[in-house]
């Protein structure tokens, strides 16, 4: 049974069938009729009018949304655990062409008002020290937490009085969501957000995410992300693919729908880990404390999952699980404080 990550599973059937639709001849590149109708589509799921256009992966989105919201020689305000600053091999300065992180502390890998407030503090506004000029989070966080509406909210207000772009990485924005139970709008573009990758991948996908841009810059925005798309050389001959897979991920609210399965598999093996837990389960990812002896013997019974630094480890569940089908695991955890 695998904890690895949400990001070795199987496909979602109507994802395969999705793309089994797609396959028949139409315009390369992004002039095909499915990528046609992502704006649209996203402009319902959001309630608002967005640019959205599909990107590889997500350090694709990622980088490509920092490189429309900061200059060369600007920073990005970011938590120091950040996917962004640990998981992307400097990808953000390669995008950027220079821009520099600016990691910043928060308990659970979440960003805080008074942490950004007192960094920015720290720069003088003269040539001599690189200026602020965006901001980016991850929600659901690198340890499974979510941010709410009003904490959203609380950076954004910030954003806007310093005059900084927002990006959200939402590779697991879905389970965030679902967490929530809130309108997708709430925690983005109706609490100062201007640019989320919205994650798909993790959710059933197949490859391929998706960029949205939010505001009156969004038009502006995503002309030149398309533009970093095909320089950075992420731009698919066949991008109809990618389309059809994001286009049938939010038909229907699938995405909720995976990401709901994903969150409850997730609290079922809570329930088993009850006392183990570093951080409150929100969203699909658990980080419990195990010593080697212990993890070893889990392993020995078939639950693969990666260490997590001494005498911790991660597990992360998906959408193809429900509460049933972790249930050994969840007994093996168990059974390890019973001895």
């Amino acid at each position: 049974m695998h904890f690895f990550s949400d990001n070795v599973t199987p496909i979602a059937p109507a994802i395969m069938a999705a793309i089994a639709d797609a396959d028949r001849a139409d315009h390369g590149y992004d002039g095909d009729a499915w990528s046609a109708r992502l704006d649209g589509a996203f402009s319902d799921l959001f309630d608002t009018p967005v640019n959205a256009l599909w990107v590889s992966t997500g350090t694709a989105a990622n980088c490509i949304a920092l490189a429309t919201l900061c200059p060369p020689y600007g920073g990005i305000l970011c938590h120091e655990e950040a996917h962004i600053v640990a998981d992307e091999c400097g990808a953000p300065g390669f995008f950027t062409h220079g821009a520099t992180l600016m990691p910043l502390p928060g308990a659970g890998a979440k960003l805080t008002p008074q942490a950004m407030t007192d960094r920015l503090k720290t720069i003088r506004p003269d040539v001599h020290q690189v200026p602020a000029r965006a901001i980016s989070i991850t929600n659901a966080t690198e340890y499974g937490l979510v941010y709410t509406p009003d904490e959203v909210a609380a950076l954004g207000e910030i954003a806007k009085a310093n005059g900084l772009g927002f990006h959200m990485d939402g590779a697991r924005f879905a389970n965030a969501v679902a967490h929530l139970g809130c309108a997708p709008a709430d925690v983005t573009w109706r609490a100062g957000v201007d640019a989320l990758s919205f994650g798909c991948v993790k959710n059933g996908g197949m490859v391929g995410e998706a960029l949205l841009f939010f505001g009156k810059q969004a038009p502006v925005r995503a002309t030149e992300a398309k533009r970093w798309r095909k320089r950075s050389g992420h731009l698919f001959s066949k991008g109809r693919y990618l389309a059809a897979q994001i286009l049938a991920m939010i038909a229907n609210d699938l995405w909720l729908a995976n990401a709901h399965a994903a969150n409850g598999a997730a609290q079922a093996l809570a329930q088993g880990a009850t006392g183990r837990l570093m951080h409150p389960v929100e969203a699909n990812e658990l980080f419990i404390r195990l010593t080697a002896d212990e993890a070893a013997s889990l392993r020995a019974q078939g639950f693969d999952f990666y260490d997590w630094g001494e005498g911790a480890a991660r597990l992360v569940t998906n959408w193809s699980q429900d509460a049933a089908s972790v249930a050994p695991l969840a007994d093996a955890l168990k059974a390890l404080d019973r001895g």
